[in-house]
């Protein structure tokens, strides 16, 4: 049978996919699917790669390696390799392989006891003979039906058919109970149960309890581990549970399919209590030690506050609840969570004062001047400013990513061609929204145009500027649609004139693009911008490049030269700080190399302004005896500058394997460069080092849905469930910091795993959820 199995399975192979593979595809496929394997008898992959084995097929001429095949380690059966997850369901789950045994057998395969079945034996022959005319025509109720039942209990470990056949018996083995009447069978009839199909589970028990009376040794509750290993499980199960921060909730692990899944892999049941109480403590006060260890490592740091801007509901008010998270960013690059903060409605700026301040003696009661500067989402004009006025060697500056988003609003409020390809979209939109006939004409035509159908989004106030944006991009995805619509002849004589010259209108589309456009480039860049996490000495370059990819877009769409620059110039002095400047002339990765080979500061890409800005700002930031030491040696790096090799070292560049994206080789070689071989600038290098390293974004750690109410929820109550509330959250963040973001934008990897139209390949979802549990 194995052979047969074998031969079938090789001979599928030979037709599937994978015969098709390069050289470079079959060795990348193996290697994938062995890293798969290997991680999963550690523990942390699929239960079928026990059983699996994948194997390198080669040429029979060349040698060569030419496909992948999945060889059954009990049967040495061979499948194709391209998805494993379903080979495993075929030929191990539904008994294909004759050698897997982990389903428990059914009570018709259980003999009865010894001693009892010899003398049933023993009486059945004697009475066989006597009685077999009467026996004949003796119809015996059937005996109790065998039930698959795990397909109705998935906390039992066997299996429990839709439809249960009912065995039929002989008349001789029915009225003498030998063992036929378990063991020969007619053809199978659908049994009807009084109570229905709920019947079923219940008949399942029931035949549970009989085969444990009967044979107690035949049906073991599941694998035997180890206390070390079921501590091992239950602190990666908490691990991900924290990690998940209000995703997972922590009533789930009560549910009955969730208790039967750590039954069937032999864990013991959890306690949400444990997990919220006493293991939630040990965490929290392991990843607390963690944190304030590296921060006082650190000679300085810079504290980040986001999520003071919050959004308004309708009408204008503020009422949604926000958490405004406080992280601190350190000179080597990594950040550390430090807590939340929840506001509700209008915060003033006098708070957000408090509140940053308070951090920063809560971090460092005893050395506040380890602080060197904040970066938020708001209050750059008073609660920044202030602090700064208040502490001379702080360096306060605004959100980049904020910045570039308030800039499209700017457009929205005061770019004329903007506001009227705004009004036009909310006008149409209305229209179509509001006639049924229109709508669902619109919608039929998206599903036919694009596969999927979605209303357009019109704001309901005319100051919503990010929904009229939304709006603009929402026809403008819709365009066909909206044409066919228009011009669909059920309604086209009920259409008003005005609709229907704007949609034939070519000047109103012309518009649009324009208008998308230009957003299109600044909501790019400010995506770059939260991603990439530039530090200070990068703003005004990121302007340059705003500015210049601005001039691109108005030659391409013919745009006058004037109001968009002026607005871009009117939001850069609202965001600009001399530490830019300053920044950006003391850091080694912005040099410039002269017709002689030096490399030097670029104070020719600064304004005069920019230039005294620079001054006036490194004087503060040093000793009334050090400024004009300072400023002499700042006169040295403007004319001698950094030694070529150096210089070199810190501007290059590799391609990164994940985006294709050239990314400096030494991320810290700026700062580095200056603490050792520029270690000659006394004073000038201790401004340079803690100027360096500031980040320009406040983004950190994003709060989900769920653990906002929870903390809103928790602080409600009572002090115990908002301490519990803060500790899942420090756990949570300092996580997701630990692995640098690999994981920071759940919602897009699961927004783009629903998106796909076949779905991943097998083994990259298994990779997938590997990885997860880490």
């Amino acid at each position: 049978m194995a052979e047969e199995n074998s031969g079938s399975a090789a001979t599928q192979v030979g037709r599937g996919p994978g015969g098709g593979m390069t050289e470079e595809e079959a060795n990348k496929r193996y290697d994938g699917l062995i890293t798969v394997r290997n991680k999963a008898i550690k523990g942390k992959g699929a239960w079928y790669w026990a059983h699996l084995e994948p194997m390198l097929v080669r040429n029979s001429d060349t040698g060569l390696p030419k496909t992948v095949k999945l060889r059954c380690t009990l049967c040495d059966a061979v499948f194709s390799a391209s998805n494993p997850s379903r080979t495993a369901s075929e030929h191990l789950k539904r008994g294909t392989c004759p050698n897997f045994s982990s389903l428990v057998k059914p009570i018709a395969s259980l003999p009865p006891p010894q001693q009892n079945h010899r003398k049933r034996n023993s009486s059945g022959r004697n009475r066989a003979a006597g009685n077999a005319s009467a026996s004949a025509n003796y119809q015996v109720p059937p005996p109790l039906p065998i039930v698959d039942q795990s397909r109705f209990l998935p906390e039992l470990s066997y299996p429990l058919p839709l439809s249960t056949p009912v065995p039929a018996v002989s008349s001789s083995s029915a009225a003498h109970g030998g063992p036929g009447m378990f063991t020969q069978h007619h053809p199978p009839t659908h049994m009807v149960l009084s109570g229905g199909k709920e019947d079923l589970g219940a008949l399942a028990m029931l035949e549970d309890s009989v085969k444990k009376l009967k044979s107690p040794k035949s049906s073991p509750a599941g694998p035997t581990l180890s206390k070390t290993q079921i501590d091992s499980a239950f602190d990666l199960l908490a691990d991900w549970v924290y990690e998940c921060c209000g995703t997972v909730s922590f009533s789930s692990l009560d549910h009955p399919k969730f208790r039967a899944f750590l039954n069937h892999v032999g864990l013991p049941p959890i306690s949400r209590r444990e997990l919220a109480g006493s293991r939630l403590d040990a965490k929290y006060n392991e990843a607390k030690a963690e944190s304030d260890a590296k921060i006082r490592d650190a000679m300085f740091f810079q504290l980040a506050a986001d999520g003071w801007t919050g959004k308004k509901k309708q009408g204008g008010h503020f009422g949604e609840q926000n958490l405004v998270t406080l992280s601190v960013n350190l000179p080597n690059g990594t950040s550390v969570f430090r807590k939340t903060v929840l506001t509700s409605g209008y915060v003033p700026s006098k708070y957000a004062e408090d509140v940053l301040w308070d951090t920063v003696t809560e971090i460092c009661p005893n050395s506040v001047h380890q602080c060197v500067g904040i970066v938020a989402d708001k209050f750059k004009s008073k609660a920044l400013r202030n602090l700064e006025s208040q502490h001379q060697w702080m360096v306060n500056i605004s959100c980049q990513s904020r910045a570039f988003n308030k800039l499209i609003k700017d457009f929205a409020k005061e770019l004329p061609f903007f506001k009227n390809a705004s009004d036009n979209c909310a006008r149409l939109a209305n229209f179509m929204n509001s006639k049924s006939q229109v709508r669902n004409a619109l919608l039929k035509y998206q599903v036919q145009e694009y596969g999927h159908a979605e209303p357009l989004r019109a704001p309901r106030e005319s100051s919503d500027f990010e929904m009229a944006v939304s709006l603009v991009e929402d026809v403008l995805n819709s365009t066909k649609a909206i044409h066919l619509a228009a011009t669909d002849e059920s309604f086209k004589s009920s259409l008003p004139s005005e609709v229907g010259d704007l949609v034939r209108n070519p000047r109103f589309w012309i518009e649009l693009n324009v208008v998308y456009s230009l957003v299109d480039v600044v909501k790019t860049m400010s995506r770059e911008i939260e991603a990439e996490k530039p530090r200070v000495g990068q703003c005004l370059p990121l302007w340059e490049e705003l500015r210049v990819k601005v001039k691109e877009w108005r030659s391409r769409y013919h745009v006058a030269e004037g109001p968009v620059e002026k607005i871009i110039d009117r939001r850069f002095q609202k965001n600009y700080h001399p530490a830019w400047a300053a920044a950006f002339i003391l850091d080694p990765l912005y040099l410039v190399r002269d017709s002689s080979g030096k490399y030097l500061p670029p104070f020719k890409l600064l304004t005069p302004d920019q230039e005294k800005d620079v001054d006036r700002l490194i004087t503060r930031l040093v000793s009334r005896e050090e400024a004009h030491i300072a400023l002499m040696e700042l006169m040295k790096w403007r004319t001698e500058g950094l030694e070529p090799v150096y210089a070199q070292a810190v501007q290059l560049k590799q391609r990164d394997a994940a985006t294709g994206k050239m990314r400096l080789a030494n991320p810290q070689s700026s700062r580095l460069v200056w603490e050792t071989y520029l270690a000659g600038f006394k004073s000038l290098g201790k401004v340079a080092v803690r100027l360096i390293f500031l980040h320009a974004t406040s983004s950190g750690f994003k709060c989900n849905w769920p653990l906002t109410r929870w903390v809103g929820g928790a602080q409600s109550h009572s002090r115990a469930g908002t301490d519990r509330a803060q500790k899942l959250m420090f756990v949570a963040a300092h996580s997701k910091m630990e692995k640098r973001g690999e994981w920071a934008n759940d919602e897009e990897r699961d927004a783009e795993l629903f998106s796909l139209a076949n779905g991943e390949d097998d083994v990259l979802n298994e990779v997938y959820v590997d990885t997860s549990s880490l």
